[in-house]
């Protein structure tokens, strides 16, 4: 069939249709998981809050958009991506306006839920429809572009939402969600179409879904609760406890379901087994070091949180120039070499970092920022477009619902992990204090301090980081012949229309 469409009287193929709309919904979600960073002295005064409310506004968005993300991909398997897509753009639109209107603490919390849960009906299904779309040698490259945007908006977030408070009110940080939003919705339901053969006579796995999101609830609450709280409190262990029964639970499960939420015969393929862990194994190690280089700019060398979220541009910068030509290397040559390469360059990095001084001039950070960027550049499409290649295609829902799944578990993992060990050479309402965004002037022993708890939490990061190059590289080689053979997905009658 033509894979060509005319959109307002230009014929356009549809595969970049379907990008260009992908590409806003992951823009916007991955802002939103930090854009409230700067945001969050002015609102903890005006509605009346305390420390801990303000965390789980940040804390109550991901954790949502975590672990929702298997369910909303199971149910897009059967009902259908596109209609998944375009309902969490909707959804998170809706919650973006209700955040704004917010007046108390308790209500934000809530609404930041409803964004998340909209935000991961669209992760999830980004790189399910772009995979469907794109021919496998062009997948790199499209999800190149792609992860552009999610580095570029993570880091971007707190830089906007300070431009924001500069002019505004904290509401219109969630309320220039709304126009983009509308913008949005009305994009994907006027131009995607399904393509997708939707899973018949299949039933949602209700038990199985029910037991992996209180699990995994338990596990990121004792996670971030940990960081404010003692990690060997009564509560906090009992967490984990049913975080470990609720999770053997699942998988038992999920061996005897007959349409189980997470098809566990993904793991079969050594492929997508081996890019997944690598890439749950990467966001453990690095997520929270972008934190951390702001904490070091804020306390130590005194910026302003604008500034210092200003002054990591140089990661999404060399992330963005290089995402591109790293997914086209993977359609080439495939996805093992680039992705470890990628890996080993963001360990050189760590290890750059570890000679941050109290004194250490800005370039030499910039420096380091840069070569994160650029191994993130080299790792991120060439692993997402391996793992996603491997997937079956009645199952790429719950394959990009895995990977985001326990790449999101591993982020939040690595911000506990991290300021666990990083906090240890610090009172912990001073580490709080810098978590919401406050200045906070440290003293030089203080300053020594912390730089010493970074040292330390970056050798961790880099023990983990070297455990995924180990991984990445042994996952094998993806069948070329058998990708280069491969057409698109065959369109259904509706997408025909």
């Amino acid at each position: 069939m033509d894979k060509k469409y005319s959109l307002f009287g230009k014929v356009v193929d549809y595969k970049w249709i379907v990008l260009s709309v992908t590409t806003i919904g992951a823009l916007m979600a991955a802002i939103d998981s930090t854009i409230v960073v700067l945001g969050l002295p002015e609102m903890m005064v005006k509605l009346h809050a305390d420390l801990i409310e303000m965390i789980w506004v940040i804390m109550g968005y991901i954790l949502v958009s975590t672990v929702f993300l298997l369910t909303f991909g199971r149910v897009a398997d059967m009902l259908g991506r596109v209609r998944m897509y375009n309902l969490g753009f909707v959804i998170f639109t809706i919650g973006s306006a209700l955040c704004g209107f917010s007046v108390n603490a308790t209500e934000l919390i809530l609404f930041r839920l409803v964004q998340g849960s909209g935000a991961a009906m669209m992760v999830v299904n980004s790189v399910a429809l772009i995979t469907e779309v794109f021919p496998a040698n062009e997948r790199g490259k499209a999800l190149g572009i792609n992860a552009i945007t999610f580095s570029f908006g993570g880091v971007a977030g707190p830089i906007l939402g300070g431009l924001i408070l500069t002019l505004a009110d904290w509401r219109w940080i969630f309320f220039i969600n709304v126009p983009v939003g509308i913008l949005g919705a009305i994009w994907g339901y006027r131009v995607l179409r399904e393509m997708s053969v939707r899973a018949r006579n299949e039933r949602f796995d209700g038990v199985g879904a029910l037991s992996f999101s209180l699990s995994l609830t338990s596990l990121l609450i004792a996670l971030t609760m940990g960081i404010e709280y003692n990690f060997t409190s009564t509560p906090i262990l009992v967490l984990f406890g049913v975080f470990l029964v609720g999770m053997s639970f699942f998988l038992w499960w999920e061996r005897r379901a007959t349409n189980p939420v997470l098809d566990l015969s993904l793991f079969k393929n050594r492929v997508y087994n081996f890019s997944v862990m690598s890439a749950m194994m990467q966001s453990l190690a690095l997520f929270a070091v972008n934190f951390l280089i702001v904490f070091y700019l804020q306390g130590v060398l005194g910026y302003d949180p604008l500034k210092a979220a200003l002054l990591l541009i140089p990661l999404p910068v060399m992330t963005s120039i290089i995402a591109p030509w790293g997914g086209n290397i993977a359609d080439r040559i495939g996805a093992r070499i680039p992705a470890t390469v990628g890996l080993l360059i963001q360990g050189a990095a760590l290890v750059w970092f570890t000679r941050i001084t109290p004194a250490m001039p800005y370039w030499q950070i910039a420096v380091g920022l840069g070569f994160m960027g650029m191994g993130g550049g080299l790792f991120y499409p060439p692993n997402t477009s391996a793992a996603m290649n491997s997937a079956p295609k009645d199952r790429l829902g719950i394959a990009s619902a895995t990977l985001a799944t326990l790449r999101q578990a591993g982020m939040v993992t690595s911000f506990a992990l991290s300021l666990a060990v990083a906090a240890s050479s610090l009172p912990r309402d001073v580490m709080m204090q810098l978590f919401v965004g406050n200045n906070v002037a440290l003293g030089s022993a203080p300053m020594e301090a912390f730089v010493t708890g970074m040292h330390s939490a970056f050798y961790v990061s880099l023990v983990l980081v070297v455990i995924a190059a180990g991984i990445s590289f042994v996952r094998g080689k993806e069948d070329r012949k058998a990708l280069a053979e491969e057409g698109v997905t065959p369109v259904t009658e509706n997408a025909a229309k």
